[in-house]
């Protein structure tokens, strides 16, 4: 199976969000080339939010281009088996934490939003990945920053998709 197969089975069994789904769906449809950032109408990323459920906290990345906290993750690469491994890859890349595992049940939600050109959109696929006991981070190339945020901060800090994020995934716990 290619990673485009996996997003095209991820989506289709992914039970919330059905017109931003159906978008999702519509655009592989298009652009069989959509699961990589050389694609200019748009293509999608996978994401995963580092949460530490035991300690009340999540750990976010200050993004070196937007300057903004986000959940860890970005572009699909070709050695990624599935949308889920790029999303787990991203996340122990992005916050050197060895031994997270994602929250079972598929994505916690969908996130379609603008970029600069000479692409237009990202299509956001989005995972939750639960830190082990003593996770300890380590600032990567990728971040201008990274902090563990208690869940009741993470509204002041970062915008509405990751606060969405953050909710979606207290659900799921």
């Amino acid at each position: 199976m290619t990673l485009y197969d996996d997003a095209v089975l991820v989506l289709k069994e992914y039970g919330d969000q059905a017109d931003l789904r159906d978008l999702y769906l519509d655009h592989l449809a298009a652009h069989p080339d959509g699961m990589y950032k050389p694609c200019g109408a748009g293509h999608l990323t996978s994401s995963a939010l580092v949460v530490d459920p035991t300690r009340g906290r999540v750990l976010l990345t200050l993004h070196k281009k937007l300057g903004m906290w986000l959940q860890m993750g970005g572009h699909c690469e070709p050695g990624d088996a599935t949308v889920e491994a790029a999303a787990l890859r991203e996340a122990t890349e992005e916050s050197g934490i060895t031994g997270l595992a994602l929250l079972p049940g598929g994505p916690v939600r969908l996130d379609r939003h603008p970029i600069p050109a000479p692409c237009h959109w990202h299509l956001d696929v989005q995972y939750a990945a639960l830190a082990p006991a003593g996770a300890v981070e380590q600032l990567s190339e990728e971040s201008l920053d990274l902090r563990w945020f208690a869940y009741e901060e993470v509204a002041g800090v970062a915008d509405t998709s990751v606060v969405r994020l953050l909710e979606n995934t207290l659900a799921r716990l």
